[in-house]
């Protein structure tokens, strides 16, 4: 086998010879493309027709794993556009009639030649599901027969894409083109002028690697397809194959892509327990796949149990009877990290132990600490990763509420670090660590009754960060050294939810507290703020009473004594 990587721009007359015999992968997303980017693909080929008529249109690349002098290609990248661009010659064939209609059959249908060893089959195959569907209504040409299925039986969302897209095409071409005789000059520039670059590489690793780089206009294929394909794949039974698929992309659809491909990376997080060094896609078959679970226990085991836990892990939707309200107050300030390294012990906690609600509550309180000590402390993300896997890790040994694990708890030294950094200049932190901060002080002087979905946050200083020689601040405030001191310190700052007045920032302290604090409603929807609007005046002496206070709240809470 050549393992030459090659590329050339070819019109649809050889995209669509016995060159390429196409073949879509089972692990490759349904057909997608709706109404709206096949009439976009129509009107730019009818514009470009009318506008450009010696110019060439390119229309995009495709990426193939395809051997060198074997027609065999299977669809990496492209799949959507191939099978548009051959819903297009179905519609144009079907209004032809005769020879016409025989050769541009050709370009949907290999017809086969037993002189030359062709087998007669179509051109382009979709995955398993959508492939007789397709085969009988559009490369078919059974158009008629396709306008009167009705939409509600249609079995499922890309067989109804690929109808109602070879009806749009069909209604197009006959309102755009009076008789054939027109319509053939059109053909010919889809066929001759028409191009696409094929990417080729002999096997699957090159063929994503090429894929990953490049920017293409079709639904990106994801490791996890790439995963679903090694393990439903090997399923025998093609009714259990199939059920087992259709369970794996309802966990995708509930999820979302997005969060589906993240829940992958968070599982081999939990079984490598060290940060990621190659690829998903190597490091997933390397530590779970060759685990030796069968593709049954994958899904069922593995995929079922930590989808649903990260599911109420991230919508924070935890439900019992008992301690519901306290989990899901823990995962939404969870959710409030600048990472999401907490998830991986968070799952895998979930998922074993979501019919304990007592014991999720306890596991919670003391997760959020630790993320919190990490957050607020700075620590990157090797430091988090190590200290995750601990927890990891001891959460594979026996446990449960008598006798719970205690990789959870802050050490000694690691509560007083994280004692000192909330009595320095917290206004220096990074803003998501310092706001993290002062909104969960908010929350423990609100008893945790207060809710934060602000679309404004701004922290503001109540004692200025430069007091002007004929302020009246300096009457409290003389001493420049003193003043530093305390400008930057949790005591003298304060969580607005609108956007900071420059000048109101140097009002003198009863009409900032009057006025500016308060906003345009008059009330502070923040603890912290409706603490400085009582205060009778800001002097050193009571931000020095103050800092103690507020550091003994967040110490009680912590439990950082």
């Amino acid at each position: 086998m050549s393992k030459k990587i090659s590329g050339a721009e070819y019109p649809l007359a050889k995209i669509f010879s016995s060159d390429f015999e196409y073949v879509i992968p089972s692990y490759q997303r349904p057909y997608a493309w709706t109404e709206d980017e096949a009439s976009e693909l129509i009107n730019d080929l009818f514009d470009f027709y009318d506008n450009e008529p010696e110019e060439g249109y390119f229309l995009g690349s495709i990426v193939l794993i395809k051997e060198e002098d074997r027609p065999k290609s299977e669809v990496i990248d492209g799949q959507q556009r191939l099978t548009t661009l051959t819903i297009l010659l179905a519609a144009l064939a079907s209004t032809l009639q005769g020879t016409d209609r025989e050769t541009l059959l050709k370009y949907i249908r290999e017809p086969g030649n037993k002189f030359e060893g062709l087998e007669a089959k179509p051109r382009l195959s979709l995955r398993d599901r959508d492939k007789d569907f397709f085969g009988r209504y559009v490369q078919g040409l059974h158009f008629e027969e396709l306008s009167q299925l009705n939409e509600s039986g249609i079995g499922n969302e890309s067989q109804k894409n690929l109808r109602k897209n070879a009806l749009l095409m069909r209604d197009r071409l006959s309102r755009r083109f009076d008789n054939p005789e027109i319509m053939k000059g059109f053909v010919q520039f889809l066929l001759q002028r028409c191009f696409l670059v094929a990417v080729s590489t002999p096997n699957e690793q090159s063929a994503f690697r090429v894929f990953s780089v490049m920017n293409s206009r079709g639904l990106d294929l994801q490791p996890t397809d790439i995963i679903k394909a090694d393990v439903i794949g090997k399923i025998e039974s093609e009714p259990e194959r199939d059920s087992y698929s259709e369970r794996w992309e309802e966990i995708e659809v509930t999820l979302g892509r997005s969060r589906f491909n993240d829940l992958f990376a968070y599982i081999r997080m939990i079984y490598a327990k060290e940060k990621a060094r190659r690829a998903l896609l190597e490091e997933f078959r390397s530590h779970v796949i060759n685990r030796g679970f069968s593709p049954q226990s994958l899904v069922a085991e593995l995929l079922e149990p930590y989808a649903e836990a990260l599911s109420t892990a991230l919508n924070a939707d935890y439900a019992s009877p008992t301690n519901a309200q306290n989990i899901n107050n823990y995962l939404k300030w969870l959710n409030r990290i600048d990472n999401s390294d907490w998830i991986p012990p968070a799952i895998k906690f979930l998922a074993a132990h979501k019919n304990e609600p007592e014991y999720l509550a306890w596991f919670f309180r003391k997760l959020e600490r630790l993320a919190a000590y990490l957050h607020i402390c700075s620590k990157n993300v090797n430091q988090r990763i190590e200290r995750y896997s601990k927890l990891i890790s001891e959460l594979e040994d026996p446990h449960n509420i008598a006798h719970p694990i205690t990789s959870i708890e802050l050490t000694p030294p690691e509560k007083a670090e994280m004692l000192r950094e909330m009595n320095g200049d917290v206004y220096y932190l990074a803003a998501r660590r310092r706001n993290y901060l002062i909104l969960r002080l908010d929350s423990f002087l609100a008893d945790g009754a207060a809710t934060y979905d602000h679309n404004i946050l701004t922290i503001e200083h109540v004692l200025p960060q430069t007091i002007y020689e004929d302020s009246e601040w300096r009457i409290d405030w003389p001493d420049e050294e003193i003043q530093q001191q305390w400008t930057h310190r949790l005591a003298n700052l304060v969580p607005l939810n609108f956007r900071r007045n420059a000048q109101a920032s140097n009002f003198p302290f009863t009409r900032k507290k009057d006025s500016y604090f308060t906003g345009k409603k008059q009330v502070s929807s923040f603890a912290l703020t409706s603490q400085v609007l009582n205060a009778p005046n800001w002097t050193p002496d009571f931000l020095q009473e103050r800092q103690i206070e507020l550091l003994d709240v967040l110490s009680e809470n912590w439990e950082l004594q």
